[in-house]
């Protein structure tokens, strides 16, 4: 039970976030609503930084989730700028980096996730960049148009979805990209080598390099800027500016600091959460890229049958804040919660658009099947293990995300032939 007298807070300025706190003024909820986020900016999704506000198709403005008056207007208390650096679960209370006490009767920790840093000399120059924030991409994005301008180079370390999106960005603007990446394809854990492939044909059409099975060991440069990029093979890459893109950690330390069970870093890390999203304190909830969640989603089908009990996902994209937030929110609230989304993203590169739904890790499947023509990048692919659909990924095909995710929770034998059969409807295949 909740009333007017209890203060919800949220710890997290990002997307999860705001749709929590506008899902609890939704909800009717009419006690306190305190966010809490260490940027200055007020909330924004994260996906313009890497696609349309990084391109320059999307003004500044677009990238925030509520006008700045919002807030006030739902009653919703900002504390923007200020890290929460302890939390303290016995006073139901957190510190902020100005030494501000704030205190809870329930709390949302949405403190997403940090850009891994690359662990070489030269990562202290001027021309070594991240992204993750809206301070990164309009860095970037200044940088990415003078490299265009001079014909300059930029050395991406890591070929997963930043890194790929990066560098379809900066060779819009002209810049020449070189892409350094340890496995033998783009995307390789998520895609593996079947598709993976097919991300090198696209980027190499529009001109990008890549150096697959090496590692940067080095940025050199001189009076503060980037001069090349050596990798453990002994080559050495001509560069103005280097992107690290090697994945994120979920920002899970104020957690753990109090307490709170979080998840091993080799099991993907994370803060674990029940089915409602509720940490291992009741009055604590967390959502969005920092949460570790069971696998809802499959519960009931002989997949999740044949996973351990104990196995959980930590979703790093867009959709995960979008839904997460809320399902956190009504759950604070005391309604029954059960938080199942089948994960989902897209991505936009040049102008091939995609949409990914499900989980399928190496090792889980044992065929990957096409419907449509990879050649002319219009295809549906599938994941599957014993027939039953683990993923699928549409590429320049759209209005299928809904059926292919109905086909995962379903968890039933396919008949494969007319899956890959492009005029057989996949509603027809649905349970």
């Amino acid at each position: 039970m909740v009333d007017a007298h209890q203060t919800f807070v949220i710890v997290g300025g990002g997307l999860a976030g705001a749709k929590a706190a506008e899902t609890l003024r939704a909800e009717g909820f009419t006690g306190r609503v305190i966010l809490i986020g260490d940027e200055r900016d007020h909330p924004y999704e994260r996906p313009p930084l890497s696609k349309g506000f990084l391109t320059g198709s999307q003004e500044r403005d677009s990238v925030f989730v509520h006008e700045p008056a919002w807030y006030a207007q739902a009653d919703i208390e900002l504390h923007l700028g200020l890290p929460a650096v302890h939390l303290d679960r016995a006073a139901k209370a957190v510190t902020l980096g100005d030494g501000t006490r704030v205190h809870y009767d329930r709390l949302l920790l949405a403190t997403g996730a940090e850009p891994r840093r690359l662990d070489i000399p030269g990562t202290d120059l001027a021309g070594v960049h991240h992204l993750r924030r809206l301070a990164h991409a309009e860095r970037l994005k200044g940088v990415l148009a003078t490299l265009g301008r001079d014909n300059g180079q930029l050395v991406i370390a890591g070929a997963g979805w930043i890194g790929l999106e990066v560098a379809a960005a900066a060779r819009g603007y002209g810049a020449e990209v070189t892409i350094v990446e340890p496995e033998p394809t783009p995307l390789h854990p998520v895609l593996g080598p079947e598709l993976g492939a097919l991300f090198a044909d696209i980027h190499g059409e529009h001109g990008v390099r890549f150096h697959f099975g090496a590692r940067l060991t080095e940025i050199t440069g001189q009076d503060g800027m980037v001069l090349a990029a050596l990798t453990d093979d002994g080559e050495e890459h001509p560069a103005h500016s280097v992107l690290a893109a090697i994945g994120a950690a979920p920002r899970s330390a104020l957690a753990e600091a109090a307490g709170l069970e979080v998840v091993d870093r080799a099991a993907g890390g994370g803060i674990a959460v029940d089915t409602s999203l509720r940490t291992s304190d009741p009055d604590i909830f967390a959502a969005g890229d920092v949460a570790s969640a069971p696998l809802g989603f499959l519960e009931g089908t002989p997949v999740r049958a044949a996973l351990p009990r104990s196995a959980r996902l930590r979703v790093e994209h867009w959709a995960n804040a979008l839904n997460g937030g809320p399902a956190a929110a009504r759950a604070m609230l005391g309604q029954d919660v059960a938080y199942d989304r089948v994960p989902y993203f897209f991505s936009d590169q040049y102008d091939v658009g995609l949409e990914y739904s499900g989980y399928a890790p190496p090792g889980s499947y044992d065929q990957v099947l096409v419907r449509g023509d990879v050649g002319k990048r219009q295809f549906i692919a599938f994941w599957l293990n014993d027939g039953r659909l683990l993923a699928g990924m549409n590429v320049n095909v759209w209005d299928v995300t809904e059926s292919i995710q109905r086909l995962i929770r379903g968890g039933d034998q396919l008949d494969t032939a007319a899956l890959a059969d492009p005029s057989v409807p996949l509603t027809s295949l649905l349970p």
